[in-house]
């Protein structure tokens, strides 16, 4: 019986490792699907190859995550295995009495693990830990900067879109449309982040935008000289603007009442 416990341990172990591996890619600022995808197929080891794959990698921060779970994962496999092998050599009659306590068991940790009362206490104890234990520089960008709600990050590529090209972010005047330039990317030169409003765009440029998702959108489909979808963006962040300050207002007014 101490190996059926043994190996709950080591299953319990493993899914704590997963768990943090995914909180700490979840703090790089990847998404919660996305980070407990990645955390999880690093530490079994299967090694899919996706885009998302590929972006992790180009992140040190994320690589030296990942890195982590597969040797972590390398360990822990053969050692579930090993155990497993010894919970029930030579059990004989007890075999199904071990059988029904590592289901039991199993059953209680998915339980666990899925339990959304269980994870709002365990998750930030350990961004904490990572926090303070560890030299990686963590943030939770995508909360940070709400990307899991309206707002959306975007590039767009000044060759499938002509119009921008030749022209200075200033002249874009996107900022009135509640759009804000986070950087711009050049081929075969450094990125450029915040660039100042008179960077003249290229064609092969990449132009890194942070604003609504149905403004990004419309702004990457829009077509070149069309003022009225210009004027159009701006009426509206004016409504979004004037709807933004009458919140505060009724919030600092709630507070002094």
């Amino acid at each position: 019986m101490i190996s059926v416990m043994s190996l709950l341990l080591v299953i319990a172990l493993s899914m704590l490792v997963i768990k943090i591996g995914s909180i700490a890619l979840l703090m790089t600022g990847l998404s919660e699907e996305v980070a407990k995808f990645q955390a999880l197929s690093a530490f079994s080891g299967t090694g899919f190859t996706t885009t998302e794959a590929e972006s992790i990698l180009k992140v040190p921060i994320r690589r030296r995550i990942i890195s982590v779970l597969i040797r972590l994962g390398s360990v822990g496999v053969v050692t579930s295995i090993s155990t497993l092998l010894l919970s029930f050599l030579g059990a004989g009659s007890a075999t199904t009495e071990r059988l029904l306590v590592l289901g039991l068991g199993v059953v209680v940790l998915l339980i666990l693990a899925k339990n959304k009362t269980f994870n709002r206490l365990l998750n930030p104890v350990i961004e904490r830990l990572l926090s303070r234990y560890t030299a990686l520089d963590l943030r939770d960008y995508v909360s940070l900067l709400h990307l899991q709600e309206d707002y959306r990050i975007a590039e767009i590529d000044i060759r499938e879109h002509n119009w921008l090209a030749n022209q200075t972010i200033q002249d874009l005047n996107l900022t009135d449309e509640g759009v804000l330039v986070l950087g711009v990317k050049r081929a075969g030169e450094e990125y450029l982040g915040v660039p100042p409003t008179d960077l003249r765009l290229r064609p092969r440029d990449l132009l890194v935008l942070y604003g609504r998702k149905k403004r990004l959108k419309e702004l990457a489909t829009r077509g070149g000289g069309n003022k009225e979808a210009h004027q159009e963006a701006k009426d509206q962040n004016k409504k979004d603007v004037e709807g933004q300050r009458a919140q505060l207002e009724r919030m600092n007014a709630a507070e002094e009442d």
